[in-house]
């Protein structure tokens, strides 16, 4: 699967076990009603903060978006919603849910179903709300990101 190429996206959720994680397993599913699903492992701490919360929100990263990428996908960040003092969000007006500054397209999801995929679960989500903001995609692909289909400079 690594030869596919995906958008980044930061799924979040707030709440008592508040957390953030970067995520390339999201798509949409369906236009009516508006669904869209992300799979998450079971031993993420994203995993119980969405069950916990009933909702999620999701942040289409933008190409300058990198370094929250990494931040997200990083475990050395701290717990709760201090975690997010690091960067630039707002909060979701439906949920509640951190939604970052930045980022091409933001999501609202209230948890409609989840599902068992192997080791990971399926959150099958309704979108509440969707809106846009600018720039070009920050994609996933062979491992790495890739900025306008140019592979990023990795860092040390």
């Amino acid at each position: 699967m690594s030869q596919f190429a995906t958008g980044i996206t930061v799924l979040t959720a707030r709440g008592e076990k508040a957390h953030g994680m970067t995520a390339n397993a999201f798509t949409s599913v369906s236009i009516d009603p508006p669904l869209v699903l992300c799979c998450v492992g079971r031993t993420a701490r994203i995993h119980d903060a969405i069950i916990d919360a009933g909702h999620f929100g999701v942040s289409v990263l933008s190409a300058e978006q990198e370094g929250v990428a990494r931040y997200f996908a990083g475990r050395g960040r701290p717990a709760g919603m201090a975690q997010f003092e690091r960067v630039d969000w707002f909060p979701g007006r439906h949920t509640g849910a951190p939604l970052l500054v930045g980022s091409l397209a933001w999501l609202e999801c209230d948890l409609r179903q989840t599902y068992e995929g192997g080791d990971h679960s399926i959150f099958l989500g309704t979108v509440l709300s969707a809106s846009r903001g600018g720039g070009q995609p920050l994609l996933f692909l062979g491992g790495g990101f890739h900025h306008h289909g140019v592979p990023a400079a990795r860092s040390a």
